[in-house]
């Protein structure tokens, strides 16, 4: 039966829509897709916002797309999966060449898939990216501009990239920054049979100048579609005798963000981790942590909290939760830090006054002369306006070698434009308190490569026989020492701090008693040769003893001391130089009510903080013994008088040296000094 006109046309429109995909796909898979690298390359590029080429070989196969199930037509529809050879992805217009032929990265294969049909709304999708032995090469200038960031045009393309998925495979990554003065290299390779890992790889180079090694682990399909997907990461690097290791997961990849690994540090001074952190740390002896890392990877640092984290510091314990921010115009550090128990001589890195030993172990040249007490290692001032900070230390106990009863340390460091302040900075000592604030100007605004500093502090009902509990239950003293001190300077060390220091030290013991013994566990080696020279290794009963210095520039002038016992008034004058560490003191007794065979004389403290010498007069001391002998012959009895000593019979001047205490000193500004006392 002949067809009709209607059906003849269908027939061939149907035979024409059959034809047509058939003799497209037989032209596409004969064709040679090398002519359409030009058109792919104009559209990568345009995409990309920088110069995008395959200048090898580019072969096309089709394939159905791995999906779960399908569900329409579109589902069934075969890709293209493209083999390219020789590819290379050029820097920025914006970032200047660094080389002959300055590129991003180079692969020498990958292969890829594309839609089809999103195409058609000018989308370049890419299901998976797989690369063979790729070179890539990360740049950023010193003026802050990178090769990796990929920021929109001034002019949006029409066409859109897509990429949700990247295979790694053997290849390497460098990195030059001019911000941090970095040149780093990671070599990476597959890794064959691990569950978790993909690929491995090493690193080398310099970071902040320091050289650094390290290496880790990475999963070997990075996905930038699911960004719930966890990226596995492993890692570790060393530098200055410090080591950072991380393993955790990336799970936001295409914003760098959601990095949640847990953390472990160790090194022999907080203050050696700056090279690998950029973080500014004191000064400690060597150290490990352990804690739980959070952090948003972005571009100028980002936001990271490192939580729950515990670990040692020398011999003390430390615990707490930090936060830093790459902010504007400074980077920020907040947190809170405790300690359980807090060894005094783990204080000793923070200014400089640990062993040498300890000093060579964290990597800082043992700069202290011979014979000098006050440490001179100076402060990294430099490094101060680099970072802001707010965090707040507590410590439930402290020890020392023999044991200080000190039950509570509360501080609050605050960083501010190199300004650094610890308000306050107070301790529970002895059933007393020690109350302190001090302020450490270090931006260089009133003294360039130092410090301008300020303390105020206050020792209030500090019990001699809670400060030093090894004295014999017989010897302890029921006293207690109150004292204040108010002093500005400027320096790049404690030694020069305190030898330009200006202000006022005040200090006072009332009721109670002193010995050698009680001296030696203070350490005071002068007042123990003193106390022997005067009455021997005897308890003495104290009334009361109070000091009072001006000082000027370094210089420690008595205004004020005398201690006062039982038996005689001891009146003590003369300097205490803070600039060379040298002692001019004079110390006159004079012996409270009739005393048989007096042959007190003035003695003389003289010599270095490190090797003080006492000496007695001895010219008043033969004089007073050669008139007993030429008095002797004419009248026994008037013998006595020159070796006698009434004395002062009043009471001391305990009540007036206790109200005069109470007048706390105030520091004049740093650089200024105080009126010479009268």
């Amino acid at each position: 039966m002949p067809l009709s006109r209607r059906q003849k046309i269908a027939l061939a429109s149907t035979a024409v829509l059959i034809a047509l995909p058939v003799t497209a796909a037989v032209v596409l898979l004969n064709m040679d897709w090398n002519r359409a690298k030009p058109w792919l390359n104009a559209r990568a590029s345009d995409a990309l916002g920088r110069p995008f080429a395959i200048e090898g070989d580019l072969a096309l196969t089709w394939q159905q797309p791995a999906t779960a199930e399908r569900k329409t037509w579109r589902d069934y529809l075969p890709w293209p999966h493209l083999q390219a050879k020789d590819v290379r992805l050029g820097n920025p217009n914006a970032m200047a060449d660094t080389g002959e032929k300055a590129q991003l990265a180079t692969v020498s294969q990958l292969a890829f898939s594309l839609n089809p049909l999103a195409l058609l709304d000018k989308k370049i999708i890419i299901p998976q990216l797989r690369f063979d032995t790729p070179q890539v090469r990360l740049l950023r200038s010193k003026d802050g501009k990178n090769n990796w960031t990929f920021d929109k045009q001034d002019q949006p393309s029409p066409w859109q990239l897509e990429l949700q998925s990247v295979v790694f495979s053997k290849g390497t990554v460098t990195l030059d920054d001019g911000v941090s003065k970095t040149a780093m290299r990671a070599d990476v390779d597959t890794i064959a049979d691990d569950a978790r890992y993909g690929i491995a790889w090493t690193l080398s180079g310099t970071y902040r100048g320091e050289t650094v090694k390290g290496g880790g682990k990475a999963g070997g399909v990075l996905s930038l579609q699911r960004q719930g997907t966890p990226f596995p990461i492993q890692a570790d690097m060393r530098a200055s005798g410090s080591s950072v290791a991380i393993e955790g997961t990336l799970t936001r990849p295409t914003d760098l963000a959601a990095l949640d690994v847990r953390l472990k540090i160790s090194g022999p001074s907080m203050a050696r981790l700056y090279p690998l952190t950029g973080v500014l740390l004191p000064e400690t002896p060597h150290f490990s942590t352990e804690g739980h890392l959070t952090g948003t990877l972005a571009p100028r640092g980002g936001e990271w909290v490192y939580d729950q984290f515990s670990g040692r510091v020398g011999s003390s314990d430390i615990n707490g939760k930090l936060a830093f921010s790459a902010s504007t115009p400074r980077k920020r550090l907040t947190g809170e830090v405790h300690s359980r128990l807090l060894q005094f001589s783990d204080l000793g890195p923070l200014v400089g006054a640990d062993s040498s030993a300890s000093k060579k172990e964290r990597g800082v040249p043992s700069t202290q002369p011979a014979g000098r007490v006050l440490p001179v290692e100076t402060f990294k001032t430099e490094r101060w306006t680099s970072l802001d900070a707010d965090v707040r230390y507590t410590a439930d106990k402290i020890t020392r070698d023999a044991e200080l009863p000190i039950s509570k340390l509360d501080t609050h460091v605050v960083l501010t434009d190199g300004v650094l302040s610890l308000t306050p900075l107070n301790f529970n000592v002895a059933g007393g308190t020690l109350t302190s604030q001090i302020k450490l100007d270090g931006s260089g605004k009133v003294i360039a490569n130092g410090i301008a500093a300020e303390l105020k502090a206050s020792a209030r009902h500090l019990h001699i026989q809670q400060l030093f509990p090894r004295l014999p239950a017989l010897q302890a003293s029921v006293g207690e020492i109150n004292g204040d001190a108010s002093l500005s300077a400027t320096g790049n060390s404690v030694a020069t701090l305190l030898g330009s220091s200006n202000g006022e030290v005040r200090a006072l013991i009332n009721r109670g008693s002193i010995s050698k013994l009680l001296l030696e566990e203070m350490g005071l080696n002068i007042g123990s040769i003193v106390l022997a020279k005067l009455a021997g290794d005897k308890q003495v009963k104290l009334n009361c003893m109070a000091a009072d210095f001006a000082v000027t520039k370094g210089l420690m002038r008595t205004r004020q001391f005398i201690v006062d016992t039982d038996d005689a008034i001891l009146n003590i004058d003369g300097t205490v130089n803070l600039a060379d560490e040298r002692l001019d003191l004079t110390l006159r007794p004079d012996s409270k009510g009739l005393r048989i065979f007096s042959l007190r004389s003035p003695l003389y403290v003289h010599g270095t903080f490190s090797k003080p010498d006492v000496s007695v007069d001895k010219g008043v001391l033969a004089l007073r013994a050669g008139g007993a002998l030429a008095l002797a012959v004419v009248a026994p009895v008037a013998a006595l008088l020159p070796l006698v000593n009434t004395g002062p019979v009043e009471d001391s001047e305990c009540a007036a040296l206790l109200a005069q205490a109470r007048v706390k000193p105030v520091a004049p500004k740093p650089g200024k000094t105080v009126r010479k006392a009268r």
